[in-house]
């Protein structure tokens, strides 16, 4: 692309101003292009940070900043987007007429807004539009794509984003089975985006009407969720928080379907609230985010603590730890993947069912362990449940970000609702027996081994430096890490296990500890992944031993990234 001027983002700018259905981002812009004019240099540079790239449509859709110009999100670019995805849908059609999408938005800024703008400029285009008929959690629109038998979904949603941004992300139906999309769906996607950007005006693209999708299907999916688990033989106590998203209305009918009692409330937190007015980022992994569950918890007496993210498709457990300042801990991603597998495992065993153990290839090696153990078998994906739900034969899949996959047969995508449930049926279970969840995780580790894991994510804001230090780290790999010999450096930027190329970096250490490093699919971060185990001796032994090497690991990581 030619390096632009400002005469040049300014003539962009006003194009862009005379398409815009959004009074709030004209108004917006047309302040900035009156800075640029009056020489403003900050002007200027948002200017170029706005119109000299586009925020590109990928695997995971578009998600960024709410904002006015192609390199934020806006009425402009979702319904260029929602063209762009209705020119390929239309495209790959057997016959006419078959053609459907089904729309649901979160509780997030402009998500309804911009559900409706997806929805009509589809249905414009020629494709049956149908849009869910409230806020909802993102798996009830994972699940309506199966359940209504659609070509696609679209759901308005930036998961645990900043407050400030949102996005779209899409799912294909028929033989992709309500999957998210994979290459090359997302280049030809992004190909007809850019055809409809460069040649039709967004007031010039045609809207068509909509249909509401009956309550059925949310009762339906309830139904379906609620069945996971086993009538509870005893009611643990739990708190629960929403973290100001749509979690917990669906949440609610789903345990009182299964015959849980209600949990504890953090009232601050379970409304929608687009906001997140008591969270500095609405993430269970962001220090601070579960702080109010912690305080309810302690007051209540509660077992548990159970929280999802704003649009539920991930799910967080705390437990009691009397060596926490909080009295609480919250189990990392790896903690709650491997109980929620070993599970599985169980009933797949007790059953007579084959079936596959999923996870990504930064998520905790220790669903291998289960998997050998109950003749299951294993795969490691590419990060996302994009590859981990389209493992054959799967029937569970996790990744270390809160991520959980548990009824396969019902959503093909992380579920915080569904696998809430799940381990609240495997809580209920060990409270039944007498027993706790930290309980429980010594029994993990006298049968299957220690399998510990720690996380360093970079936050940055300028991302050439994520690709400066992937470039650095493949030009001079490490010959030892934390004062621990490498044995190999693989670059998975080269396809290796048989997995399609990815921007990924595996290092093996001398005594079995893995390192992963990657830039994240979502946010401007690099993210390392420090995993090490440990088989031998007690379960004290065990633990001290694989938290020693994760420890010297994540030293040595840190000052390798830096």
């Amino acid at each position: 692309m030619p390096q632009l001027t400002d005469d040049d983002r300014i003539a962009l700018a006003e194009a862009w101003i005379a398409q815009d259905p959004d009074p709030e981002t004209r108004d917006e812009l047309a302040s900035i292009v009156a800075g640029v004019r009056a020489g403003d240099a900050a002007a200027s540079a948002d200017l170029a940070d706005r119109f000299d790239a586009r925020l590109a449509f990928g695997t995971a859709g578009l998600r960024g900043e709410i904002a006015a110009g192609p390199n934020r999100m806006n009425r402009v670019l979702v319904s260029q987007g929602a063209a762009g995805l209705a020119a390929y849908l239309l495209e790959r059609a057997t016959e006419a007429g078959s053609t459907s999408v089904v729309v649901g938005y979160d509780g997030r800024r402009n998500s309804e807004v911009f559900a409706r703008d997806v929805a009509e400029v589809m249905a414009g285009a020629g494709v049956r539009a149908i849009l869910l008929p409230r806020m909802l959690p993102t798996p009830v629109l994972a699940f309506a794509v199966r359940h209504l038998d659609t070509s696609a979904g679209v759901m308005v949603t930036a998961s645990h984003n900043p407050p400030n941004d949102n996005g779209m992300k899409v799912y294909l139906g028929g033989a992709d089975q309500g999957t998210q999309i994979v290459a090359p769906a997302d280049a030809e996607i992004a190909a007809h985006i850019l055809r409809v950007a460069e040649s039709v005006r967004v007031p010039d693209l045609p809207r068509g009407s909509v249909e509401t999708a009956p309550e059925s299907v949310v009762d339906a999916y309830v139904s379906a969720t609620a069945a996971v688990a086993a009538t509870p033989a005893a009611q643990p106590r739990v708190v629960y928080t929403a973290m100001h998203g749509v979690g917990w209305e669906t949440l609610r009918r789903v345990l009182d379907t299964a015959g849980f009692d209600a949990p504890t409330l953090v009232e601050a937190q379970i409304e929608p609230d687009g906001r997140f007015p008591t969270v500095a980022f609405p993430n269970p992994e962001e220090p601070g985010a579960m702080d109010l569950s912690f305080e309810a918890a302690r007051a209540s007496g509660a077992d548990l603590i159970v929280a999802n993210d704003p649009d539920a498709d991930r799910l967080a457990i705390a437990i009691p730890d009397a060596s926490e300042a909080s009295g609480w801990r919250r189990l990392t991603g790896n903690e709650v993947g491997l109980l929620l597998g070993w599970q599985v495992a169980e009933q797949c065993a007790a059953a007579g069912r084959d079936g596959t153990l999923a996870c990504s290839i930064v998520s905790s090696p220790g669903l291998e362990a289960v998997a050998r153990a109950h003749g299951l078998d294993f795969r490691a994906t590419l990060t996302g449940f994009k590859w981990i739900s389209r493992a054959p034969g799967l029937a569970f899949g996790f990744e270390e970000a809160l991520g959980y996959l548990v009824n396969p047969d019902t959503v093909r995508d992380k579920d915080g609702i569904s696998a809430a449930v799940a381990f609240l049926s495997l809580a209920a279970r060990l409270a039944a027996e007498g027993r706790t969840v930290a309980d429980h995780l010594d029994d993990f580790t006298a049968r299957f081994g220690c399998f510990a894991s720690a996380q360093v994510s970079i936050r940055v804001t300028d991302l050439s430096r994520i690709a400066e230090v992937m470039a650095r780290l493949r030009a001079a790999p490490p010959s030892e890490v934390g004062g621990i010999r490498v044995a190999a450096v693989e670059d998975l930027a080269l396809g290796l296990d048989g997995l399609p190329p990815s921007d990924v970096l595996r290092i093996r250490l001398e005594g079995g500890a893995r390192v992963m490093v990657r830039p994240s699919g979502t946010e401007p971060k690099l993210k390392v992944y420090i995993d090490a185990a440990a088989t031998e001796g007690a379960v004290a032994e065990r633990r001290a031993a694989a938290s020693e090497a994760v420890a010297r690991v994540e030293a040595g990581m840190r000052e390798l990234v830096a």
